[in-house]
């Protein structure tokens, strides 16, 4: 698993408990951190990160975010832009730019992600009968982009188109295990994926909902006589709700669903199947540690934001529940996995609700930790 911030995430707690000492570095501190200004006020901090993995070893980069309300109006949602990039010993990197912004009134909605990177993956298979071990690693040039423009068409509904791309070449594959059998656009690939989707978002800040409902339902169709190497339809639905409980803490669920349907006899390339794991929906397994045409997965997660007796620490409790498989049909409960855990929290910005989360996931296969800024769903 990929360990990110860790240096800079107990560095914040150290600080923070010399925050009262109004020397030059304090007052600094205070300005950033403490945030007392205006709440319609932008905020953006830059920082520095390292992480270990035996993949890449050490591996050393940057992280920056930049919080924002169109025109400065408290009345309009909180809005946020990220930026993460990294650099290793094995000469392998990555860019990671990621948005939520809302213009004026709210009347637009944009929401994206764009990932460039030359890094490892460790491949297990398709399906959910899978070795416990990886059975080859495969490097690649890829990038991907994905970004959704919704227009409002009613109070908190949102509709309009949804875009993808992406792309793999430059593949070298190693530690490569008798189980090992060649998948679909491991050679390389090119696939761009244009659809429509729906939002109903009542969210006022996508970094930490503390009470509504968001959900996102639509399609992207990947076709070869528009430019793709492969033909196949992704139909995705993401439901999440956010009730509060006591003062300051909530109970988050979700529900996803992500199906692909080939079709002109087409297949699908090994990467853009249903990837379950990460650092936001089933935490603990790695990314793609199981994969397969579909993926249904539910969390629950109930937050403390922050503790009844502090000011700036708050923690969380979650569980998750997936599963893969070839169809819809296909799916068998005998085949859910079940991954859970606990989270610190640390309130970075107090004028904007904004915590920085360290995670510890739990499955039968191990443990994960997760260090990002921002609730994970």
């Amino acid at each position: 698993m990929r360990i990110n911030s860790i240096t800079f995430f107990f560095l914040l707690i150290s600080i923070s408990a010399f925050a009262q000492k109004q020397g030059p570095i304090m007052r600094t501190w205070n300005r950033v951190f403490n945030d007392t200004s205006k709440a319609a006020h932008s905020k953006f901090i830059v920082y520095p990160v390292i992480g270990y993995t035996p993949e890449t070893r050490w591996e050393f980069g940057a992280s920056g975010l930049y919080v924002f309300n169109a025109k400065k109006d408290p009345k309009n949602r909180l809005s946020e832009l990220s930026a993460f990039t990294f650099l290793t010993l094995e000469r392998q990197y990555g860019l990671y730019l990621d948005h939520a912004m809302y213009t004026d009134k709210n009347k637009y909605f944009f929401l994206g992600k764009f990932r460039l990177q030359q890094f490892p993956l460790l491949y297990y298979g398709i399906g959910v009968n899978t070795p416990s071990d990886p059975v080859a690693r495969i490097d690649g040039f890829s990038f991907t982009w994905r970004e959704r423009v919704l227009r409002r068409i009613r109070k908190n509904l949102y509709a309009g188109i949804e875009l993808d791309l992406n792309h793999l070449s430059s593949v070298h594959i190693t530690d490569v295990k008798e189980e090992f059998i060649p998948p679909p656009g491991v050679e390389g690939f090119t696939n761009f994926g244009f659809g429509l989707g729906l939002v109903y978002d009542e969210r006022y800040n996508v970094l930490n909902p503390r009470e509504g409902v968001f959900l996102e339902g639509g399609f992207l169709r990947y076709d070869q006589n528009i430019g793709s190497d492969y033909s196949f339809t992704n139909y995705f639905l993401d439901f999440r709700l956010y009730a509060p409980t006591f003062k300051d803490q909530l109970l988050a669920y979700q529900f996803y669903m992500n199906a692909i349907s080939p079709f002109n006899g087409s297949e699908v390339p090994f990467n853009q199947l249903s990837l379950m794991g990460g650092e936001s929906l089933m935490r603990g397994y790695y990314l793609g540690r199981y994969r397969d045409n579909v993926l249904m997965a539910t969390q629950a997660e109930y937050r403390f934001l922050p503790f009844p007796f502090s000011r700036r620490f708050g923690g969380t409790l979650f569980g998750s529940l997936g599963a893969v498989s070839p169809s819809v049909p296909d799916l068998n409960l005998n085949q859910v996995r079940f991954a859970g855990g606990a989270g610190i929290r640390f309130l970075l910005f107090p004028g904007k609700d904004i915590y920085t989360r360290f995670d510890v996931a739990m499955t039968n296969e191990g443990v994960g930790y997760y260090i990002f800024i921002g609730e994970a769903f």
